[in-house]
């Protein structure tokens, strides 16, 4: 199964479960454990690949304090290695320079062809490597993906710009922050879809990230990220009687707002399902999220 060749295929469905490595400082054992836990729940989903975050502390990006403290987090690389399916790889730039970068991509050239470059969380700050620049030098050896996010695109700040940008740069996908409120996506979307038309270059594939909630902390810990949770979202789902089960609804009917549109059938999208959440029952439920979103796709 080659995960490549369905992504830069815009007549292909692509279906992605994302996840994040255990803290750094776990012992072997409980590493290899949590991988093969991973891997047997994953098994039995007509997935396509999982996405294995590079996680950063992004304090300079609000002055909310952060729900849970910052912990690094085994290399992402190590831990896509251990999982039975092909990976996709995110690599925050931090600090690297550019000699630090392609030190990076050498050590990960043939073992991760597909690499997913996160930029710095604080803006208006001038660093030795910028991402436009990380980007172009990754390109000529991996296929190279760049972060959406829909919450971004206002009428001071372009994300469909920044999107085709880093198209031109480079990048062959995206992947968005998570959704819990469609009209910013639908809004980006129609806009990316038209700036393309206006520069003359086919959209690259937009892969649309959802995640169940059942919990205050999670939520909390949702938009200390940055996603648009509304109001009415959260009392929709802390009003319900199985608040996951609510959030599962939520997610699916937004992905069917966001599909429903007039663009819907002339960008390339896709579904990635992540768990922000240690709890075992909202880990559970991304399973049931990510069936829930597969049958939204294919009945389009």
């Amino acid at each position: 199964m080659d995960l490549k060749p369905r992504l830069l295929d815009p007549s292909r469905q692509v279906l992605l479960y994302g996840t994040t490595p255990p803290r750094h400082g776990t012992p072997e054992d409980q590493v290899a454990a949590a991988a093969q836990k991973l891997s047997a729940r994953i098994a039995g989903l007509p997935l396509d690949g999982v996405v294995v975050y590079d996680i950063q502390d992004e304090a300079g990006r609000t002055h909310q304090p952060r729900p849970f403290p910052f912990v690094r987090t085994v290399d992402p690389r190590d831990y896509a290695k251990r999982l039975r399916a092909p990976t996709i790889v995110y690599k925050a730039l931090g600090t690297l320079d550019e000699r630090g970068w392609r030190e990076w991509l050498a050590e990960s050239e043939g073992a991760h062809p597909l690499v997913s470059v996160v930029g710095r969380p604080t803006s208006g700050v001038r660093y030795a490597l910028p991402l436009s620049r990380a980007i172009r030098i990754a390109a000529e050896r991996f296929t190279v993906g760049g972060v959406v996010i829909a919450e971004r695109h206002t009428d001071e700040r372009s994300e469909s710009a920044r999107l085709l940008a880093k198209s031109v740069e480079g990048c062959g996908y995206f992947i968005s922050q998570t959704v819990y409120h469609a009209p910013p996506t639908q809004a980006l979307l129609r806009d990316y879809l038209r700036d393309c038309r206006g520069a003359g270059v086919e959209p690259r594939r937009v892969v649309l990230t959802f995640s169940p909630c059942g919990r205050d902390k999670t939520l909390g810990f949702l938009r200390w990220l940055g996603v648009n949770v509304p109001a009415e979202a959260e009392r929709a789902i802390f009003g319900a009687a199985n608040p996951i089960s609510r959030s599962i609804e939520l997610c699916r009917d937004n992905l069917r707002r966001i599909l429903e549109q007039p663009y819907a059938d002339k960008l390339p999208l896709g579904v990635n399902v992540e768990s922000v959440s240690i709890n075992r029952d909202e880990i559970d439920a991304s399973v049931d999220l990510f069936h829930t979103l597969r049958e939204v796709l294919e009945a389009r």
